[in-house]
């Protein structure tokens, strides 16, 4: 509607109402500045018959305007509004900047301090000009058009409207500044949570272990972290699976995205199926809306699938199309979905032999046994206990806010348990030794066994625990130098098991492997114990 000059200021606020109406809708759709801008202006033109829109803002850096949005016809124009930069007091437009008022010009062509730098407005036009003010009043752009109706009578009508939407845009930039901080602050949690996942799970943190079987170990994860083959790991409970698969991850190219864990023996197959390939509403009796999967949710990361030996036969067949294809539907589904998943899974059971009994199909045992890594139990790398007590002691300390320390005769007598908990049965041990400790050093007395038998103790462990005995009382001994005697004397708290393994010495003939079979040790237990316990080997 045009406005000539018998037009009453009523027809006026009625389109300046409705323009306003459109501005505000259009600035709460979108978070995206620059295109919210150029609608603004083009709403400007269009609506309310305000042509040759611009919009500046400041440059804190800088100290200058900078041109952000403006509205012509020409493309010359809207090239070259990136470039275009005013300080405080140059031209009409920092001069608005440098007073923190509004201009009003009916006549643009007699106005001196008009430069013209962007070849946009009308001459023949009049200029007005406010600031957008954010909330402490400091001026932090610049709103400007050239009204085209009847501009003698409704000029200050026209700057009071254009002072409505410059606060309008006041608003939408104190609203994206503070989602800015809010990402930023998000950023840098997310950047500060990686560093300290990276930390935790890096290998500095996996690597606790100097024999041949955990370099061995250590070198297979840092060569297949690099790739996404699918990785198998196998060993007993409590031998650190999970460990190893998360250091898989956070030191693999899809370290960046997520992480997705999932004990297969946790579930039932039906909520299993709906666990990992997620279902429709109305699936079933409680899905009262659509869930995704865990295959979902490890897009582009990876799924860590523990105790995979434990699932049925029936549904390693589903299982086995999703690995090969990376597709499968949700439960209550029939569209197809795609990911693209590494799988790192985990089983203590001896799979070979479940292939064989038919418990496990032999193609899904071929798909996932593509890159194997045997964790070793802790029995094998008695030598290890040192080093991972040293670990485990300081991770504890810091959880307790603490330091602690251990008695070198603690440490012989941890070196003497079976472990069929493996590393995680020793730091539990030392966490509840560490609270006996009120001054913070764990001496032998300090220690607990729940499960396993000591070297020459009387615990008898339940049947699903026992495991292989370090060194059970050897019972064909010479008479002279039976284990009772050994135990009636002395005070050396080591003296006992000392005696044990020279009268298994003295019985094998000094032959290192068949006395380390008499106590059902291995070669390599029985020569560090005599290292240790400086046991002076006899040439026979």
């Amino acid at each position: 509607m045009m406005l000539n000059s018998a037009a009453t200021r009523t027809e006026l606020f009625e389109r300046q109402l409705c323009v306003l109406d459109k501005i505000c809708w259009t600035l709460t759709r979108s978070l995206d500045l620059n295109p919210s801008l150029d609608e603004v202006l083009k709403i400007l033109h269009n609506e309310a018959e305000m042509k040759n829109g611009l919009i500046a803002l400041k440059d804190y850096e800088m100290e200058h305007l900078f041109i952000s949005a403006v509205h012509s016809d020409s493309d010359e124009v809207q090239r070259a509004k990136g470039a275009a930069r005013y300080q405080q007091g140059e031209g009409l437009v920092g001069s608005i900047l440098k007073s923190q008022s509004s201009l009003v010009l009916p006549n643009l062509a007699n106005e001196p301090r008009f430069m013209d730098r962007l070849e946009l407005f009308e001459l023949s036009l009049p200029f007005i000009g406010v600031p957008v003010k954010d909330h402490k009043g400091e001026v932090v752009g610049v709103l400007a058009a050239q009204p085209t109706s009847d501009p003698e009578r409704f000029l200050a009508e026209e700057c009071r409207f254009l002072n409505m939407i410059a606060n309008l845009l006041a608003q939408l930039l104190r609203l994206l500044g503070e989602v800015e901080n809010q990402q930023q602050q998000l950023t840098d949690e997310r950047d500060e949570l990686r560093r300290r996942v990276r930390g935790k799970f890096g290998f500095e943190n996996l690597m606790v272990g100097h024999t041949p079987t955990m370099v061995r170990m250590f070198e297979q994860i840092r060569r297949v972290s690099k790739w996404d083959t699918t990785v198998l790991l196998r060993g007993e409970s409590g031998t650190g699976k999970e460990l190893v698969a998360s250091a898989i991850h956070y030191n693999s190219p899809r370290a960046h995205n997520s992480f997705i864990r999932l004990n297969c023996a946790a579930l039932p197959e039906n909520l299993l199926e709906s666990e990992l390939f997620g279902h429709e509403k109305g699936a079933f009796t409680g899905a009262t809306r659509t869930r995704q999967g865990r295959f979902e949710q490890a897009d582009k990361g990876t799924l860590f699938l523990d105790e995979i030996g434990e699932i049925s036969p029936m549904f390693q067949a589903k299982l086995l199309r999703v690995l090969q294809e990376g597709e499968f539907e949700r439960v209550g589904g029939n569209k197809t979905i795609s990911v693209q998943v590494r799988i790192v899974a985990a089983t203590n059971r001896n799979l070979e032999q479940e292939v064989r009994d038919g418990h496990f199909r032999e193609d899904l045992y071929y798909r996932l046994n593509i890159m194997p890594i045997n964790l070793p139990p802790l029995r094998e790398r008695i030598e290890d206990v040192p080093e991972l007590v040293t670990f485990l002691l300081d991770k504890i300390g810091k959880s307790q806010g603490r330091p602690l320390d251990i008695s070198n005769n603690a440490v012989r007598k941890l070196m003497t348990h079976a472990w069929p908990g493996n590393v995680r049965e020793l730091e539990n041990t030392l966490e509840r030794a560490s609270i006996m400790a009120e001054e913070g050093v764990i001496d032998e007395s300090d220690f607990s066994f729940n499960s396993a038998e000591l070297m020459g103790g009387n615990y008898t462990p339940m049947a699903s625990q026992v495991a292989p005995q370090i060194a059970p009382p050897v019972t064909h001994l010479p008479k002279e130098e039976s284990f009772a005697e050994f135990s009636a004397s002395g005070d050396d708290p080591d003296m006992d098991e000392r005696r044990q393994v020279i009268a298994a010495l003295e019985q094998a003939g000094w032959v290192q492997a068949k006395a380390a079979r008499l106590l059902n040790m291995t070669p390599r237990q029985i020569a560090y114990r005599i290292q240790t316990m400086n046991i002076e080997v006899r040439k026979l």
